[in-house]
């Protein structure tokens, strides 16, 4: 199994410009931890991290929190980021990693073990395609472990899945990851409420190819966006 397989497609992306208030307001609104820096051509400058906006501390830490903190308490701690914000070219993380899609999951997660990251951006040439993150690492080991295989099939049903449900369905394919392998589908993520789930679901089984749909979604918790 590799990159590929596993990937999260449709990945959310900033600009070098895009002010830090709108990169917190992404990773809140869609319950992710970090997001890459992209320039019009796709490619990955750099990637901006929960980390490194936790780490914006007022100096004067007796007067004033976090302001990442303070942007959980209110309109205040908005028009504090907002008049103070910088842009994501002055703190990403510059030059990431990044891998191919061909890259087999096991050489993926010494990657992340040897650099301590918690995902990689995965492109074709220049071009981000999707991004591997632990969770979805696990998603793939757990279909490794029953000795299944990956066909160019199992590829091409994923692809069609994950179509369906981006134009079909309303449910936001960037918080969900559809694995498959020898057509037995595995879905996980998080979604809105049981009709997402459902539709979800049946987008898998009504896909030619499809012999078995397991659906592990689970639903975001009110006021959260997913993980």
């Amino acid at each position: 199994m590799q990159a590929a397989d596993v990937m999260t497609q449709n990945v959310i992306t900033v600009s070098p410009d895009s002010e830090v208030s709108e990169i917190a307001t992404l990773l809140l609104e869609h319950g992710i931890s970090a997001v890459p820096v992209v320039n019009g051509g796709g490619k990955v400058l750099g990637i901006v991290s929960e980390g490194d906006l936790m780490g914006r501390v007022e100096q004067d830490a007796s007067r004033r929190k976090s302001w990442w903190l303070r942007l959980f308490e209110g309109q205040d701690a908005a028009d504090y980021v907002k008049s103070h914000g910088r842009r994501a070219s002055e703190i990403m993380t510059k030059d990431p990693i990044t891998i191919e899609e061909d890259m087999p999951l096991h050489k993926i997660s010494r990657l992340l073990e040897k650099y301590r990251i918690k995902r990689v951006p995965v492109v074709r040439g220049d071009k981000l395609v999707g991004i591997v993150s632990r969770s979805n690492l696990l998603r793939g080991f757990s279909v490794v472990a029953t000795e299944a295989s990956v066909t160019a099939d199992d590829r091409e049903i994923r692809e069609a899945i994950h179509k369906e449900v981006d134009e079909n369905t309303g449910v936001m394919v960037d918080r969900i990851n559809i694995i498959v392998s020898e057509g037995k589908v595995q879905l996980w993520g998080l979604v809105e409420n049981q009709q997402e789930k459902m539709a979800v679901q049946v987008a898998a089984e009504n896909t030619p190819g499809v012999t078995s749909v397991d659906n592990n979604l689970g639903f975001i918790p009110r006021g959260v966006g997913s993980l």
